[in-house]
């Protein structure tokens, strides 16, 4: 005879939720300015940053551009966005727009 043992419900995970929150997902959270949405989808986003010289202590200005993901192209030139790292979406595309922060005058 087979002894039947106490089944249990599984626990349902989490939906899987796109969450405007950066911080819920643990992913990288870059601010810049918007300077091509020239292209279908894609925008390139300027991340302008301060770096302490290691010697002199100076603060020396530089910046890094980002290609990201903008699915409805919302964005234009010169807007002030927020971008989140994400899989691989092309050779250039790691990171997709979260929410447009400042629109351009």
């Amino acid at each position: 005879m087979v002894e039947e043992t106490e089944t249990t419900q599984p626990e349902q995970a989490a939906p899987a939720v796109r969450a405007e929150d950066p911080k819920r997902q643990g992913r990288r959270t870059k601010t810049g300015i918007v300077k091509s949405a020239g292209m279908q989808k894609s925008i390139t986003v300027e991340v302008a940053m301060k770096e302490k010289h290691p010697v002199y202590g100076k603060y020396i200005n530089k910046s890094s551009r980002f290609m990201a993901h903008d699915e409805t192209n919302q964005s234009g030139v010169g807007d002030k966005v927020l971008i989140m790292e994400t899989r691989p979406l092309s050779k250039r595309k790691k990171w997709r727009l979260v929410k447009v922060l400042e629109k351009a005058k």
